[in-house]
């Protein structure tokens, strides 16, 4: 499984450096932070101790559906489904939907915290 990389930096500091990667005036590194976070509070927020437990049963179980998740970790499906959102946005999970199933993929199983 990969190594994903989260940078911490101001709300200005992230919009800076977009605004130059999209002018062309920086070019993203591959040891550059792809998922970024205004704060470590927030990052702790995404990457909590239930969370990344939560991404290790996904990882090893690989369940087939948000329901058969549900049973591995005897949480709601409503509270799966929020907090899968919420790791989708960061693109820390993938939501694969087949015919009539949404199934959690992890995409990293390290994570290294660079703070700028």
């Amino acid at each position: 499984m990969k190594k994903m990389i989260i940078g911490i930096a101001t709300q200005q500091a992230v919009r800076a450096r977009a605004l130059a990667i999209a002018s062309g005036d920086h070019e993203p590194r591959p040891n550059e932070p792809k998922i970024w976070f205004t704060s470590m509070r927030s990052l702790a927020e995404v990457l909590s101790d239930d969370n990344r437990a939560l991404l290790r049963v996904i990882r090893e179980q690989k369940p087939d559906s948000l329901s058969q998740l549900a049973e591995f970790t005897g949480r709601a499906p409503s509270n799966l489904s929020r907090t899968l959102k919420t790791m989708e946005r960061y693109g820390l999970v993938e939501m694969r939907r087949d015919l009539r199933t949404v199934r959690p993929v992890v995409k990293a199983s390290e994570f290294v915290i660079r703070a700028a």
